[in-house]
């Protein structure tokens, strides 16, 4: 047997969700719905599917590697120099990256619980210690975790917001904790989600980068731009930080379609338009019937919803998925649901009410 790490060994590695038609298959069922993974249900923007198209044509030349086009209309759009943008194969690359780069054995890495598995498995793999920060009010607890930064911490992850839970931390809450970090640490702040906010006071994580703090914000594609299935991720931080980050970076991590189809994404700010406003009429809809059914829900800054069922997680899953309708377990009594179309909305609640009430 080759030896490693215990570091390695002792991964519990993320788990995604099978293939609805593989799924489909095993319970012999057909016309199923993943509301499971919070993807766009409208997908991707039409201009975005034109440009992948024809990228097609260049698929025997390898990608730009600088992601020069992409990352000079990110860095356009929001005020930054290109040289602090920094492409990735979905943004759970560059949360790979950022550890590979500043973690070594021994050092610190402060993130909540519940928040995104992968900043655990990232730090776990690179040898580092994980200083786990129960939330509180499932919010990260940003006075606790400021508290838990030592010489040793290197690298704190908030997600804002925060999955899987859907709530976000306030701009005088960040503001309190960003007031506490000392300069050795680097501050990550995913927000994936953040095109779904609706709150005023929701912090921009940019606004900390350009008082010279040392904030890498975490972007992605794959949510609000309906391009999940190309993996394209970005982030943006100084430039001597995304250099340093681009020397760990391998070659050509972005790839040609993907490039082409975010570039063609970011200018369409009518399909985001639309994406937003049909996820916040979906969240209301849900919002009232976990209500008339007496379910508890964590209300959401973000396109899914946490639940709660005096029923057992596991088997309420089971139960929906039977009826194809796949949602996400995340507890003993708790789930997750993605906001869908109008009609996957209303099915999944009729499906639901047959489990809660039958």
């Amino acid at each position: 047997m080759i030896n490693v790490s215990e570091n390695i060994k002792n991964i519990s590695p993320y788990v995604p969700g099978k293939p609805v038609e593989e799924l489909e298959r095993e319970l012999g069922i057909s016309g199923s719905i993943k509301l499971a993974s919070n993807e766009n249900p409208l997908g991707p923007s039409p201009k975005a599917v034109a440009a992948i198209r024809k990228a097609l044509e260049g698929l025997n030349r390898y990608p730009d590697g600088s992601g020069f086009y992409l990352s000079q209309a990110l860095a356009k759009n929001y005020g930054v120099d290109i040289a602090q943008v920094i492409l990735g194969n979905g943004s759970n690359e560059l949360i790979e990256l950022v550890v590979r780069t500043f973690v070594q054995p021994g050092d610190e890495v402060v993130s909540a619980d519940p928040s995104f598995v992968v900043y655990k498995m990232i730090t776990q793999a690179a040898g580092g210690t994980n200083v786990i920060v129960p939330c509180k009010d499932m919010r990260h607890d940003l006075d606790a975790m400021a508290e838990r930064i030592t010489p040793k911490t290197k690298l704190v992850f908030i997600a804002n917001p925060n999955n899987p839970t859907g709530t976000m931390n306030t701009k005088t809450e960040m503001d309190r904790f960003m007031a506490k970090v000392p300069d050795h640490v680097l501050v990550a702040v995913d927000e994936a989600y953040y095109e779904y906010v609706t709150r005023a006071d929701y912090p921009d994580a940019l606004d900390y980068l350009r008082d010279g703090r040392n904030i890498l914000s975490l972007r992605t594609f794959s949510k609000i731009y309906g391009l999940a299935g190309l993996r394209i991720g970005y982030g943006i931080t100084k430039a001597e930080i995304a250099e340093l980050m681009n020397k760990v970076r391998q070659p050509f991590n972005t790839n040609s379609l993907a490039q082409a189809g975010a570039l063609a994404a970011l200018a369409d700010r009518k399909h985001v338009e639309r994406s937003v406003t049909l996820n916040n009429e979906g969240k209301q809809f849900l919002y009232r019937e976990f209500e008339r059914l007496g379910i508890a829900y964590i209300p959401t800054e973000t396109n899914f919803i946490m639940f709660e069922t005096q029923f057992d997680g596991k088997d309420m899953y089971t139960g929906l998925l039977r009826t194809g309708v796949i949602i996400r377990p995340m507890g003993p009594k708790k789930l997750r649901v993605t906001i869908g179309l109008p009609e996957e909305n209303t099915r999944f609640v009729a499906e639901l009410e047959k489990l809660v009430k039958p």
